[in-house]
């Protein structure tokens, strides 16, 4: 074999095989879209929001399931991501539906890290970097969104950001410990708000096996647990 087949051969497979790496779901648009909303709606039960990231999206067809004759579950069309998304399209995830029980959260993405050329997922240790919304910027985001969602009159469940794994890329181990604790200054500030502690209960086992290696996402079957946990959140609000 000549050197530039032996060469091109070889960046074929490296470029083969990680197409194949592990890294999360990788939700699309249309993905998200398909499951916002249940497809049978019964108008005699109360309806139920989840505000959240991907780890929301993994788990809102099992809330559903879970919630099944009890509530009608939605979700946004769209991964809601870090706050300053939250803020920029709140008023249209409420839309003008009246909404009994708001389960909801940020986190990951405020806590991850950018370059200042806006590299996604950038690396903690290099100075340059930052966090994509800064610890005080996230404590305001906060008291903006929760101000909207207030007005709802609905039930308020806040969600802890789940765990941060060692060797997660773009983000510092368990830095959701710190972004957790501003955001439940700003609940006990704001107050009314029922917490789900999800960072303790995925904390532990089983559900700790069924979070990904050096990833923030969960297995299927850690989703469906998760979904337990959430589902009955929300049965004590209902």
């Amino acid at each position: 074999m000549q050197p530039s087949t032996f060469r091109f051969v070889c960046l074929a497979s490296v470029f083969i095989l990680s197409a194949f790496v592990p890294v999360g779901p990788a939700w699309s648009q249309s993905q998200i879209q398909k499951i916002a909303q249940p497809d049978k709606v019964d108008a005699s039960l109360p309806n139920v929001l989840l505000i959240g990231d991907s780890i929301s999206i993994g788990y809102t067809t099992a809330v559903r399931s879970e919630l099944s004759g009890v509530a009608n579950v939605y979700r946004p069309p769209t991964n809601c991501g870090p706050t300053t998304r939250g803020v920029e399209q709140i008023d249209q995830w409420l839309g003008d539906r009246k909404w009994d029980v708001i389960h909801f959260n940020f986190g990951l993405h405020d806590l991850k890290f950018m370059s200042p050329e806006g590299k996604n997922l950038a690396d903690p240790n290099d100075p340059k970097n930052a966090r994509q919304v800064s610890p005080a910027d996230y404590v305001a985001n906060l008291r903006t969104i929760i101000g909207k969602l207030k007005k709802t009159g609905a039930a308020l469940i806040w969600r802890d950001t789940t765990p941060v794994p060692q060797g997660a890329q773009g983000r510092i181990a368990d830095d959701s410990v710190f972004y957790n604790q501003l955001a439940r200054e700003v609940i006990n500030e704001v107050g009314g708000i029922a917490v789900d502690p999800m960072h303790d209960y995925a904390s532990e086992d089983p559900i700790a096996g069924q979070q990904r290696s050096a990833n923030v996402h969960y297995t299927n079957e850690g989703s469906a647990k998760l979904a337990g946990h959430v589902a009955a959140a929300i049965r004590e609000q209902l």
